[in-house]
């Protein structure tokens, strides 16, 4: 008679929880560099729509004359305001972007930092702050 065995493969219970266990330590070691990476990201994506706003303007302002007043304020680069003669827009290729952290960019003019501010005041939405609750302008 032959015997046959049958030979289940898999992991034991014991070598699971060393996985685990050492995915779990990996996780907290580079999981807050990851998060701390996202929010630079954030920082910066809010830096480059400020740069595009701030070239958008300034055609604005070679068309129109001026810069849109703040009452006007950065929906004049999609909508014609009813004083603007010579707009020739729109100066965006769709709406005016919010900021990365959803909250309308603020804009100024004229500004306190020079003659136009355009800024976002970070992830917690009000002003000053650091990391990534720092205000993010055209001035910096």
């Amino acid at each position: 008679m032959r015997r046959t065995r049958k030979h289940a493969g898999g992991f034991t219970l014991m070598e699971l929880l060393v996985v685990l266990a050492i995915l779990g330590l990996l996780m907290s070691l580079v999981g807050p560099q990851v998060l701390n990476q996202l929010g630079g990201a954030k920082t910066k994506t809010a830096g480059i729509q400020i740069k595009d706003l701030e070239q958008a303007l300034e055609m604005y302002k070679l068309d129109v004359g001026r810069f849109p007043s703040t009452s006007e304020g950065l929906d004049a680069l999609v909508k014609k305001p009813g004083n603007a003669t010579g707009w020739n827009g729109p100066y965006l290729k769709s709406d005016v972007p919010q900021d990365p952290w959803n909250n309308d960019y603020q804009y100024k003019y004229p500004g306190e930092n020079g003659e136009i501010d355009i800024f976002t005041y970070g992830a917690n939405g009000s002003p000053g702050g650091e990391g990534e609750d720092a205000d993010v302008g055209n001035w910096k």
